[in-house]
């Protein structure tokens, strides 16, 4: 098994924009002749669009895009500039009157980080998606869908930490299997080889960690608001050909990579959502994909975490080594 760019697990284009003083963006996931997809959401506060159209039970088999992006529900009109620029370009289902791409769309909550007035919009959408087609530019770290997101936030956002978005894939044979994680969990992130935490909620002074779980065991009294800014959203993309119920599974088995790197994980104030996309025809057994998602996952949210940059007043863990 050896790792590759992200970027070189299928026909697939990525692209980021990114509203930098504001701490919002988004990043766009395009297939020009479509990809099957499925999706788990485990946790209890997502924002997002067109979930329904990946169940199995649903007539169309192959979707154009995916969005990642911030600005929590006010952010979900980027999806609108998305269709936009793949209706010019001949991307979409053919209705006989009209194209209509088919757009999903999962978002995190970074309101709380920059300016909460400027959020993902339409036009931003719109030029991630001609960047993902003209000129694919994605990176980890403090870009896209990642720009404003934290963790560790139980305590407030006095006490969280800059995260961002990271990516990993690896390939064995002709299998190739990867993610691109948005990591903006209330809880802490974990390296899960080792099990030190390497990301989360600061400690009193600000100049290292303490755990999440611990601090919640002080008290079970009930805390009424825990929205200060969650979710963490993700891609797993494989080159194996698997229909959207498989995929559904897919999806699932990579929620395992989350519970190994973060913790707490799938709270009632986090969105955690994973789609699982098929970009190619290589046949391999479906429980060994679910089983290295959950693992690319995993590396994919350390990569996160180890680029982001401390910004908007929020240290990153670099600032702390």
């Amino acid at each position: 098994m050896k790792e590759i760019p992200v970027t070189g697990v299928g026909p697939i284009c990525i692209g980021q924009t990114e509203n930098s003083e504001a701490a919002t963006g988004c990043t766009v996931f395009i297939a020009p002749q479509g990809m099957c997809a499925g999706l788990d959401v485990r946790g209890g506060g997502p924002a997002s669009r067109e979930s329904q159209l990946l169940n199995p039970l649903m007539s169309a088999q192959v979707i154009h895009g995916i969005v990642l992006a911030g600005g929590s529900a006010y952010g979900l009109g980027v999806a609108n500039g998305v269709m936009q620029y793949l209706e010019e370009h001949g991307i979409g289902f053919d209705t006989g009157y009209a194209l209509v791409p088919l757009v999903a769309q999962a978002d995190i909550y970074d309101l709380s980080v920059g300016d909460a007035s400027v959020r993902p919009d339409a036009a931003m959408g719109y030029e991630a998606a001609r960047l993902a087609m003209e000129s694919p530019n994605y990176k980890d770290g403090n870009y896209g869908a990642g720009c404003g997101a934290t963790v560790g936030k139980f305590s407030g956002m006095d006490h969280c930490m800059k995260s961002g978005i990271g990516s990993y894939a690896v390939q064995i044979g002709e299998l190739k299997i990867g993610a691109v994680v948005a990591v903006n969990a209330l809880g802490d992130v974990y390296d899960w080889k080792t099990g030190s935490q390497i990301a989360g909620m600061l400690n009193e002074q600000k100049t290292g960690l303490r755990s999440t779980s611990e601090y919640m065991r002080r008290s079970y009294a009930v805390v009424e608001n825990k929205f200060t800014g969650n979710t963490t959203i993700c891609v797993v993309l494989t080159n194996a050909h698997f229909e959207k119920a498989q995929l559904c599974k897919i999806a699932g088995m990579a929620h395992d990579g989350y519970a190994r790197s973060i913790n707490p994980v799938h709270t009632s104030a986090d969105g955690d959502s994973i789609y699982a996309v098929s970009i190619g025809d290589v046949a391999a057994d479906q429980d060994l994909v679910g089983s290295l998602s959950a693992e690319v996952v995993s590396e994919a949210i350390i990569r996160a975490v180890e680029n982001a940059e401390g910004a908007y007043g929020f240290p990153a863990l670099r600032d702390l080594k």
